[in-house]
């Protein structure tokens, strides 16, 4: 009678839990939980829509009202150029950290209000949900420089389909490398004021040294320095090459506002820029999936 009466029960025990996956089942369990964390964050975008069009704001702002303006003292310097032309890289790069920045401070939000507990408690790995939060929000960004990319004929940038393809590429992985950055910064931070403080530190920094607003020629040697080391700068440069190589310019002109970035003497290839940013990108990752991982 014990017998089968642990035999009952040890039956029982084998159907109440579930096997655990292993291999490749256990892999698109993973990247299933990976997606389903994705999906949220596309929701949570088309599901904003006063937050999709705060953000188109700033950079229709600086791209046609300080665009603009700057083109008035500067036309002569550019033979005929707007400035428009030359700022819209940057404004492209600035509409996608913004928003890649901002789409990382929903992991502070599910903090404060528990949802990131249970989460965390569900029976999935950590690094599916980060890696679920950082393509999230890596999309959204893209999405939301696709969005400028359609205001180009108002800056002079013709709509080339091979140009408009690089852009976004280059767009991608800036977004991937900045959301990555983001959830860094998210998963130590418990309020949303303090995450907000800290954006805009490390944000308008970034902005500013990157060369998305001025050319990186003649600078002085602090300035020169900062510029380099900072790796937006290896993001915008791409693009405003990528732009300038659709444009009929002279080569004085083309000198002046895109030469390429240099170390000393040496030209950086397109190549190495975006692979600088990417491996940053997947560096930031593993920082991500590391703070995760460790208890809280």
């Amino acid at each position: 009678m014990e017998e089968a009466v642990a035999t009952a029960t040890t039956t029982t025990r084998r159907i109440e839990e579930p096997a655990s996956l292993t291999g490749p089942a256990s892999i698109r369990h993973d990247m299933r939980a990976a997606k389903i964390v994705w999906q949220r964050e596309m929701m949570r975008f088309w599901q904003d829509r006063t937050r999709l069009i705060v953000s188109l704001v700033q950079p229709i702002l600086f791209l046609f009202v300080l665009g603009t303006g700057l083109s008035t003292l500067a036309r002569g310097a550019t033979s005929g150029l707007s400035l428009r032309t030359f700022m819209f890289p940057g404004v492209l790069a600035m509409s996608t950290m913004f928003t890649a920045m901002f789409s990382a401070a929903s992991i502070v939000w599910d903090r404060e209000f528990g949802f990131m507990r249970e989460m965390l408690v569900a029976p999935i790995p950590r690094w599916s949900i980060v890696l679920g939060k950082t393509f999230g929000g890596a999309t959204v960004a893209t999405l939301q420089g696709m969005l400028i990319l359609v205001l180009a004929g108002g800056a002079g940038v013709p709509y080339n389909p091979v140009l408009m393809f690089t852009l976004i590429v280059y767009l991608l992985v800036l977004s991937f490398t900045l959301t990555a950055l983001g959830v860094v910064m998210a998963s130590r931070i418990k309020n949303m004021q303090a995450f907000m403080a800290l954006n805009q530190l490390v944000l308008l920094p970034l902005l500013f040294l990157s060369g998305a607003m001025f050319p990186l020629t003649n600078l002085p040697t602090w300035l020169h320095v900062l510029t380099r080391i900072d790796p937006i700068t290896y993001a915008v440069d791409p693009m405003r090459r990528a732009v300038f190589e659709h444009l009929t310019v002279s080569p004085a002109v083309l000198h002046v506002l895109s030469p390429g970035l240099t170390w000393g003497s040496w030209t950086v290839s397109v190549g190495m820029e975006i692979g600088l940013v990417l491996v940053l990108g997947l560096g930031l990752l593993g920082v991500a999936i590391a703070e995760f991982n460790r208890d809280e």
